[in-house]
């Protein structure tokens, strides 16, 4: 709950604050590599997978790293300097990217994979430096500072955890249930099928947010009205690419993979449907978090959690992998249910909204399929019969 604290705190430009912020975040990336260190032996027995053994403490040296980056992302966040942000990102991921490429062209091997994520999270680091251009952070230890990113951050930070193995969860348990092979088949799908959802979350994070966190003194109905004024737009941006996803999303993967990734042309339309749920609370839960209430999508991501464990399991021993795709597409569903009610208690439930974008969705998804099916192109769904 670092960046989110220090965006919306009233002394997020206080340099002390910004320096215990940096403490706290340098301590933390130390400990989650010492969690990954302690893990180690355990995940590569669970999933007997030897080279874990390697992969999960270099890899997990990433959250050191990460730890020493400088708060002017976050400063630079709170204030909308979209423009430098966005340069930032796109040079970090573009040379990950790079890197990528090029070690594995000349090697297609797993360490293209880790040296392309260790290389652009350092250069992250040297970057946001770089970026910072009011006094280099240092090592403080404020108390008053401290107390206010306890507080709120205590919340931040068990939603962060439930958020994590509820995103995960569907990698975590496919691990053990399907071949290697087939799990990778399935991150192929739904990496294709989570870009809007990367979309929004981005949106959402670092404009939306920040735009809320400075609105929070508004009569709460006004707020609500404000956030849904800006939250209709992005919707119905996002209806168009999920229905061409829902609709041809087959074709998509048919075009871009060969033979092996045949059966992600049928996951990708169920994968991308699926992900309306997360979109339409996703484009409004960030203000819990301004108002200081990340409880409810704490609790929204304990039942998601639950959801998984208990369904997934039993899903692909009844229909296979079928079944465990259809879980997974729609296990925002009780996140989407307890946020609302938070969103509802708190006064700022947008449900009318949601059914008005659900119906434009489902509209523009019949009219290309439509589309397709006149064309002599069957539908994506036939693909999974």
């Amino acid at each position: 709950g670092i960046r989110p604290s220090i965006i919306r705190s009233q002394r997020g430009d206080d340099p002390e604050f910004l320096n215990t912020a940096w403490t706290i975040q340098v301590f933390r990336g130390l400990g989650l590599w010492i969690i990954c260190l302690l893990i180690t032996v355990p995940l590569a027995k669970f999933y007997n997978e030897p080279e874990l053994l390697w992969i999960t403490p270099i890899v997990g040296f990433r959250t050191v790293i990460a730890g020493f980056e400088s708060t002017s992302l976050a400063s630079l966040n709170r204030h909308l300097n979209l423009k430098t942000l966005t340069i930032y990102d796109f040079i970090v991921q573009g040379l990950s990217l790079g890197v990528m490429i090029l070690w594995a062209w000349i090697s297609p091997n797993i360490w293209a994979l880790i040296v392309g994520v260790l290389i652009s999270s350092l250069f992250g680091l040297i970057r946001s430096h770089y970026l910072n251009t009011g006094m280099p952070n240092r090592f403080a230890w404020d108390q008053s500072a401290l107390k206010e990113l306890i507080s709120f951050g205590r919340w931040i930070f068990v939603s962060t955890v439930m958020t994590f193995l509820a995103s995960q969860s569907d990698r975590l348990i496919l691990g053990k249930l399907l071949t290697l092979e087939m799990l990778g088949v399935y991150t192929v799908a739904f990496a294709l099928a989570d870009l809007p959802k990367s979309l929004m979350q981005a949106v959402m994070g670092k404009v939306v947010f920040p735009v809320i966190s400075k609105q929070l003194d508004l009569p709460r109905s006004q707020l609500r009205q404000n956030i849904l004024d800006k939250r209709k737009l992005l919707l119905l941006m996002i209806c168009f690419p999920l229905a061409i996803l829902v609709c041809f999303g087959d074709q998509l993967i048919l075009s871009l993979y060969d033979q092996r990734y045949e059966q992600a042309a049928w996951m990708l339309p169920i994968l991308a449907l699926g992900m309306w749920p997360f979109i339409l609370h996703s484009s409004i839960n960030k203000a819990l978090f301004a108002i200081g209430k990340p409880l409810y999508i704490a609790l929204g991501n304990v039942f998601k959690l639950l959801y998984m464990v208990i369904l997934l399991p039993l899903s692909f021993s009844m229909m296979g992998v079928l079944g465990a795709i259809i879980v997974v597409a729609f296990n925002d569903i009780p996140s989407y249910i307890v946020v609302n009610y938070g969103l509802w208690q708190e006064e700022l439930l947008g449900l009318k909204q949601d059914l008005g974008a659900t119906f434009i969705l489902l509209g523009m998804i019949v009219l290309l399929g439509g589309i397709r099916y006149a064309l002599g192109g069957g539908l994506s769904i036939d693909s999974v019969f």
